[in-house]
């Protein structure tokens, strides 16, 4: 779907109210990392008892948000298995403190995100993966459920929205994974039961533009943005909340209409 022109000039008049700006840090080949896609992925893939569906959905090239839900610390590897992209997630500093974990982390292309420094800071290093024009794996909730019941799935937060605002090119990827957190349940086992299935289930991409003018979605025009653009900073910023809050529900039920428990 070819980008309206009017609407992508009316939305870069709005930048200095959406815009996430990277950190400014170079890109890194991740040579390790694709060593091992290129050679334990496949095998992995094999070994496992995973059912794989939708991946033709993940764009092969070019910046796109994987945004799965979250059950298991087994999840990030479950996606990085399935999708066939270099995919990097924002880990915390804690995972880096010893040697060798740092060294599987940064050699697995994550990226470490400092506690202290907020959340800002944590999204321009995710602007920085999606400047590259790379992957970018992504748990809406913003933390793993920790519900004992179904259903699982907790509210989205609005950071892929705001993500996906400030690169609207990108390809956000709606992701269910199953089966997880039987595979590994935090607090209960301390290794994954690799005999346990799981299943990858993605959906239909969307950028951000697309969505914008979706009648279904952010029903938004070139005139109503260059109108919104006129408005108080207080009024813009308010309205730019309300289309996140829209774009994030809406992910989140797309992650539960594709079988997210």
């Amino acid at each position: 779907m070819e980008e309206d022109q009017d609407v992508v000039a009316a939305w870069e008049a709005l930048r200095q109210h959406w815009l996430i700006p990277t950190t400014g840090n170079k890109p890194s080949r991740y040579l390790f990392y694709n060593f091992l896609r290129m050679t334990l992925v496949p095998i992995f893939r094999f070994l496992l008892r995973m059912r794989i569906r939708g991946e033709h959905h993940i764009p092969r090239k070019g910046p796109v948000i994987l945004a799965a839900n979250h059950l298991s610390h087994v999840d990030p590897i479950m996606v990085i298995l399935s999708s066939r992209r270099t995919t990097h997630y924002l880990a915390k500093d804690g995972h880096f403190a010893k040697w060798w974990t740092r060294f599987v982390m940064k050699s697995t292309g994550q990226i470490e995100t400092q506690r202290e420094s907020g959340g800002l800071d944590a999204l321009s290093s995710a602007a920085d993966v999606l400047d590259q024009g790379r992957a970018l794996g992504i748990f809406p909730e913003g933390t793993r459920s920790k519900r004992t019941d179904a259903p699982f799935l907790l509210p989205g937060k609005t950071g892929v929205a705001r993500l996906a605002a400030s690169y609207p090119n990108s390809v956000v990827v709606p992701i269910a994974l199953l089966g997880t957190r039987e595979m590994m349940e935090p607090q209960k086992h301390k290794l994954p039961r690799l005999h346990r299935p799981v299943k990858f289930q993605s959906g239909e991409g969307v950028t951000w533009y697309q969505w914008l003018i979706d009648v279904n979605g952010g029903n938004q025009s070139a005139t109503s943005l260059k109108q919104l653009a006129d408005k108080e900073e207080h009024e813009i910023r308010s309205e730019l909340a309300t289309l996140y809050r829209k774009f994030t529900d809406q992910l989140m039920g797309s992650i539960q209409a594709l079988g997210a428990p």
